[in-house]
């Protein structure tokens, strides 16, 4: 079954109900944060600019899979966490940049398809909007 929406995700398994863990979701929080730090200490050149990017997608990841486990729940695939923002908070606006991201993502990893710089950098700018609004998400728990 391909995931269309939230309730989809639930039926096919790719998103599950398991108990809320704190600890775990400090732990993905801090791993983000850690992240964001060295990739921050970096200076962004046409050489870096894709990777640097793959790094703030892979904070993203830790950011949403915190609070999808602080609400309980635990989810398989990149799409389902998008489905979450747009179903479940009701947040349009970070699923369509998450999804914009993940597509890119997908393309440089799975593809082999490397970002011009402008599309890169502008793409790592919608990285920062997207993990600042899932940190403030976040402390709202």
């Amino acid at each position: 079954m391909k995931e269309s929406t939230w309730e989809d995700c639930i039926e096919s398994n790719s998103s599950l109900s398991v108990s809320k863990d704190k600890a775990k979701v400090k732990s993905l929080m801090d791993t983000a944060d850690a992240r964001i730090l060295f990739l921050k200490d970096n200076d962004i050149k046409d050489t870096n600019i894709n990777f640097i990017f793959e790094g703030y997608y892979s904070s993203i990841l830790e950011l949403l899979h915190a609070l999808v486990l602080s609400e309980g729940f635990k989810v398989n695939n990149h799409i389902c966490l998008g489905y979450f923002l747009r179903d479940v908070l009701n947040r349009p606006d970070l699923f369509r940049i998450f999804d914009d991201c993940r597509y890119k993502r997908n393309s440089l990893i799975y593809y082999g398809k490397k970002m011009d710089f402008e599309v890169a950098n502008s793409s790592i700018q919608k990285s920062f909007k997207i993990i600042n609004e899932i940190k403030i998400l976040l402390e709202k728990k």
